[in-house]
């Protein structure tokens, strides 16, 4: 069993920056690849970041830049830093743990609002 939990959202202005975080729990090892994802309302789910057990990282062309994805093995968590953050930013974030992407977090929400 995995269990994934997301923590670090909120609101902020334009410009701003949040750190998100996704504790993992179970089996989840350093060479799993995580993803985040988000969904804002009424569009769908899209895969933000992910980053493998080598640290080989991807970006949504849109994030590329101001998001980094990274890792602490130790405390079997994954973090989403996000810097400039615009108003299109704004969804609900998610991670997920394995390629097929098998296990979810219950998700948090970011608001990038003036």
């Amino acid at each position: 069993q995995v269990q994934l939990v997301e923590s670090g959202g909120g609101s902020v202005e334009p410009g701003g920056s949040l750190r998100l975080s996704c504790a993992a729990s179970g089996m989840v090892s350093s060479n799993t690849l995580m993803r985040w994802h988000r969904q804002a309302p009424g569009k769908q789910r899209e895969l933000v970041a992910q980053i493998s057990g080598i640290d080989n990282t991807w970006y949504l062309s849109s994030v590329k830049g101001r998001f980094t994805i990274s890792r602490d093995n130790a405390e079997n968590t994954v973090y989403l830093q996000m810097n400039s953050l615009k108003p299109e930013d704004t969804a609900v974030y998610y991670c997920s743990a394995g390629i097929a992407n098998a296990y979810w977090g219950q998700g948090i929400q970011v608001t990038v609002s003036s």
